[in-house]
């Protein structure tokens, strides 16, 4: 069974001393790749750029532009050329099957996975994993930007960042030195989500002449009929109501990063933290404590805030950081680390409720304590209910200054937390939706919970309590 690519032509060159005879493949059935597939003209841009040795591409399109189909296809034609590990990236690894697995082409009736790689070209498919073993020797696999640092086989050679918009950005940073490394390429495909680290990519990539950077909305592509559009906003407006409709309709059809993030908590008091310069660079004063304030995870992230007093109101949020997995000696060598490299003199070290739970895993013994076997003394906070969190940070946030560097990916966190949507019954849940935004926004709701009045909750000296020793031996598993 020949296997060719659809690639641009090149110059015919002679064999090398030593080379065998062409084997004789014109009696056999040949597949073509892309098979049965050509890119639309208006993604015939983004198609040359990669066939010509192009590395990163941003494609901010309007739903039904045919994201995915592309990044298929072309993942299809590396993967017969030149063997290697790609993925195709989703937000979380729940939703992938449902998004890319067992998607059906409406057209065909054909799963898309198998029209982009026909049975043919496939040595081993194994559909638990989600994960397609090529005749060439390369593989493919379909991830969630929530696992992406626990995936074992090779690194990959190509990526596909499918709805980077709503995924972890913290995945790119983990990934991109892998890529920078060997070579190999990413494509970070979505429609906006307000103004966060997907308009930052869009903004980054314009901007940069080794990127391809295109954003198609509705109205240029031809996709849709404008009798179509119109009939999509209104539908948007009856199930959202008029306005959350329309902001709705302008980010899904018309690719508008201006629009706010739809059910987010704290998105105006954000957006008035940018305005009012709040959002800068925020330098470390010794002469206070660094307070720490924490969400722990176990098979998820666990997230960490940095703040200090500033004066008798101001809240200095200083540094952020957050780890997927991760053990107790590995947060305790963290929080040494930043104590010698960065100076931080600490003062608390607040956790939520659950970090008084006796677990198996930890011998029936609270996880506090094992911290403070570590050299680490922690205080646990009593539960507090989910919807009286939230209403302490919007009270909190006019307060504080966060730094821009340091704090980036915590405050994308801060601008994505939003409540869940109840596609059957039109209404906003009162439930916050779980995703990569919940842990760096859980960890804030504990500095929330911690400070009520103007600086109440802080440190008053320094080194009140600090990392205490050398740590030992334990487990973070909860």
């Amino acid at each position: 069974m020949a296997m060719t690519a659809q690639r641009t032509p090149r110059k015919p060159g002679g064999p090398s001393q030593g080379t065998p005879p062409p084997v004789d493949l014109s009696n056999r059935p040949r597949i073509r790749i892309p098979n049965n597939w050509a890119p639309r003209p208006y993604q015939e841009d983004a198609w040359r750029y990669m066939e010509n040795g192009g590395k990163r591409a941003v494609i901010v399109a309007h739903r039904r532009w045919g994201k995915d189909d592309l990044a298929l296809h072309w993942t299809a034609t590396q993967a017969v050329t030149r063997p290697a590990t790609y993925w195709h990236m989703l937000p979380e690894a729940s939703q992938a099957r449902k998004a890319v697995w067992d998607a059906i082409n409406p057209h065909t009736g054909m799963r898309r996975i198998d029209e982009a790689f026909p049975p043919a070209i496939r040595e081993v498919t194994r559909e638990n994993e989600m994960f397609i073993r090529f005749k060439s020797g390369a593989s493919w696999q379909v991830i969630g930007s929530d696992n992406y640092n626990s995936v074992v086989g090779s690194p990959p050679l190509g990526i596909v960042f499918s709805e980077y918009s709503i995924s972890d950005p913290a995945a790119w940073g983990y990934l991109r030195p892998i890529l920078r490394e060997n070579g190999g390429w990413a494509m970070f495909i979505y429609t906006p989500r307000g103004r966060n680290h997907g308009a930052t990519m869009y903004e980054g990539a314009k901007d940069d002449p080794e990127w391809f950077c295109q954003k198609s909305t509705a109205e240029e592509t031809g996709v849709f009929t404008r009798e179509q559009l119109d009939q999509e906003l209104r539908e948007y407006q009856r199930d959202y109501g008029r306005e959350d409709g329309e902001a709705k309709f302008r980010q899904e059809y018309l690719c508008d990063f201006n629009v706010a993030i739809m059910g987010a908590y704290w998105g105006r008091q954000m957006t008035e933290a940018e305005d009012e310069g709040r959002i800068c660079e925020v330098i470390h004063d010794p002469q206070y404590a660094v307070d720490t304030y924490w969400d722990l995870g176990s098979r998820d992230a666990t997230a960490v805030w940095f703040v200090q007093r500033a004066g008798p109101s101001g809240m200095h949020v200083i540094d952020y950081y957050a780890m997927n997995g991760g053990t107790l000696e590995e947060f305790a060598a963290m929080l040494d680390e930043k104590r010698r490299t960065l100076k931080y003199n600490y003062g608390r070290h607040i956790w939520p409720h659950d970090g008084g739970h006796k677990t198996l895993a930890s011998g029936g013994r609270p996880l506090s304590s094992m911290f403070y076997d570590l050299g680490v003394k922690v205080e646990v906070q009593p539960r507090i209910d989910k919807l009286v969190s939230i209403q302490r940070v919007r009270q909190v946030l006019p307060r504080c200054w966060f730094d821009r560097g340091r704090c980036a990916l915590g405050i994308e966190a801060l601008r994505s937390y939003q409540k869940k949507y109840d596609d059957k019954n039109k209404v906003y849940s009162p439930h916050p939706m779980h995703n990569w935004a919940s842990h760096g926004a859980d960890a804030f709701q504990t500095f929330a919970n911690t400070h009520q009045g103007p600086a109440g909750g802080f440190s008053q000296r320094r080194d009140r309590y600090t990392v205490l020793g050398r740590p030992k031996t334990s487990s973070w598993a909860a």
